[in-house]
């Protein structure tokens, strides 16, 4: 839900700060207070587009915030997770508008219009004169039949299903597209197999045939080196191992002496015992040198064969690797082309076989539940003012001879939700036939129609937040008490922020919000209040008489207040 929006400098908003409540919000104000203010500032944080010109004279930059309670939506989520924005306890979505440009943000974070609007759009459905309408796009309309009718866990695995065919589908046509290229292919894998398989090099040979190289093209200076430091240390006159014996035994006489001497004759006599090891290790290694041409020679020409290979493979013998397992898999396929094909058109037919099954399935339950929407639809907007209304929900399908569903003897066009296209179509006069919502020129029936909607699909229906800019327009009496009564049951399953004129309406509310406008200093403003219960009666008195609040109008206000139906939640 919106938890707090915050206007500043914007329009002849000085600074404003509204914290709404769950359930029915009611917003109401004179003609010309600054309601249609209010709703252009939600419309920035849902992603519209921005003028230039709505800075409030003498401000720098218009702000806009709404915050949000954490949301669980796994497409919202997803979204902030590829764009990286860190996850928080609330979504803040922000827009900054100054004479110059326009910046949007989301958690404080840096956000494309078009990115703000994709988070915004699975918050917020704000229903005025068509804007942010989600009945005016036919693409969600599949969606609420499937909400209605409980069918997610079907439409999940007709999805998962519809990717299985789709990947098989994919692998065969490629596979099929490069019969020629692949039989061309052949000869040059096999080239390039042979070539490395000739070398055979092992993952860590490289290494160690270069130390062996350096081992043996120095065979020499280690021979030699070896030798003198032996004898440096062990084996000529005062050889370092002699001298150090000849000071530890000194050393020993001066510590009998002195037992201070202690720690050097330790040290010295440890220092012979590594020279001594010193000298072992040395001699020892000199008796292994070994001069061997024959070897380094082959040693050589091995390395020279890893270069090759490196040069044409990959630059590491670990590249090269790397590719001849995979020039592996092609071979084969290039070899085996018609095998290959066969088992893969097998694959694809079992998996349709499987796909049409799910799909059939959901199409069958989608269309029992598109009858039991337009009757319930037809009831409600009779309820709402619209009594000689027909609704209904279109389905169909699309045959096609190379279509992965079959149903019967027909090929049926599969697509990412299943075979059927669902669009929702309406006629609210006489003799009219119904056409396309999206072509509905009312916005006051738009809205009555997607508020009967949103009645009876309003426990699987995922948008939290529902906007009304005032679709009341052009109803009065009963129609207008049952348009509140229908809000208040929505804001069971929903947050509601209605804007109204019409007290019926205003009555119904859980939470009221006044718009004023006022001259200060010359200068004109605009806020938004929070209205006690005492102030609410005066509201809807208002609302009922006009500008001159009679006694029959509080009255009458009392008693709309008080026969607001009682919602538990």
């Amino acid at each position: 839900m919106l938890l707090r929006l915050y206007i500043r400098d914007f329009a002849l908003i000085d600074e404003l700060e509204v914290e709404f409540n769950s359930g029915l919000n009611i917003v109401t104000g004179e003609t010309g207070a600054g309601k249609s203010i209010i709703v252009g500032a939600l419309k920035l944080i849902l992603g519209d587009r921005a003028s230039m010109d709505v800075v409030r004279p003498g401000g720098k930059k218009a702000i806009v915030e709404g915050i949000f309670e954490a949301t669980t939506s796994d497409t919202v989520l997803s979204l902030l997770r590829e764009n990286d924005i860190e996850e928080a306890p609330t979504l803040i979505l922000r827009r900054e508008i100054s004479p110059t440009q326009s910046r949007a943000f989301i958690n404080d974070s840096p956000a494309t219009l078009t990115l703000l609007k994709q988070v915004a759009s699975e918050l917020v459905d704000l229903h005025g004169q068509h804007e942010h309408q989600s009945l005016l796009r036919t693409e969600t309309h599949l969606d609420l039949v499937d909400g209605f009718g409980g069918l997610e866990s079907l439409v999940r695995s007709y999805a998962e299903q519809y990717e299985r065919v789709k990947a098989i589908a994919a692998k065969r046509d490629q596979i099929a597209s490069r019969e020629r290229e692949l039989q061309q292919e052949r000869e040059m894998l096999e080239f390039q197999i042979s070539d490395i398989d000739e070398v055979r090099p092992a993952p860590d040979e490289e290494d160690e045939l270069e130390a062996e190289r350096r081992i043996l093209s120095n065979a020499e200076r280690l021979f030699a080196a070896t030798s003198s430091l032996f004898d440096l240390l062990y084996n000529s006159d005062n050889a370092i191992g002699d001298l150090l014996v000849r000071a530890r035994n000194e050393l020993q006489d001066l510590t009998r002496i002195d037992d201070g001497f202690e720690s050097i004759r330790s040290e010295i006599a440890s220092a012979q015992i590594s020279v001594s090891e010193a000298a072992s290790y040395l001699q020892d290694y000199n008796s292994r040198i070994e001069f061997n041409p024959e070897r380094l020679e082959v040693i050589r020409e091995r390395l020279i064969d890893f270069d090759r290979l490196k040069r044409k493979y990959g630059g590491t013998i670990a590249a090269v690797l790397a590719h001849r397992q995979d020039i592996q898999e092609r071979y084969d396929i290039a070899s085996d082309f018609e095998g290959v094909l066969k088992r893969l058109t097998g694959e694809f037919a079992a998996a349709c076989e499987q796909l049409s099954d799910v799909a059939m399935r959901l199409s069958h339950k989608r269309l029992s539940v598109a009858a039991q929407i337009e009757s319930a639809i037809v009831k409600e907007l009779a309820t709402l003012g619209m009594p000689n209304s027909r609704f209904v929900v279109e389905m169909s399908r699309k045959t096609d001879p190379k279509g992965w569903v079959k149903n019967g003897s027909e090929l049926l066009t599969a697509g990412p939700r299943g075979v059927d296209s669902g669009v929702f179509f309406v006629s609210t006069n006489p003799g009219v036939d119904p056409m396309p919502m999206t072509k509905v020129a009312s916005g006051g029936e738009v809205s009555r129609i997607m508020l009967s909607l949103k009645s009876i699909l309003a426990k699987s229906a995922r948008m939290p937040i529902l906007i009304f800019d005032e679709i009341d327009t052009g109803i009065s009496g009963a129609i207008a008490q049952r348009v509140g009564d229908c809000m208040l049951e929505l804001g069971r399953y929903h947050q509601i922020i209605a804007i109204t004129h019409l007290p019926q309406v205003a009555a119904a509310g859980e939470t009221h919000f006044k718009v004023k406008k006022w001259t200060e200093n010359g200068e004109t403003k605009t806020s938004m209040v929070r209205l006690s219960e005492s102030e609410r009666r005066v509201e809807v008195a208002s609302l009922l008489s006009g500008a001159e609040i009679t006694d029959a109008a509080l009255r009458s206000a009392r008693e709309l207040l008080e026969s607001r139906p009682s919602i538990a939640r």
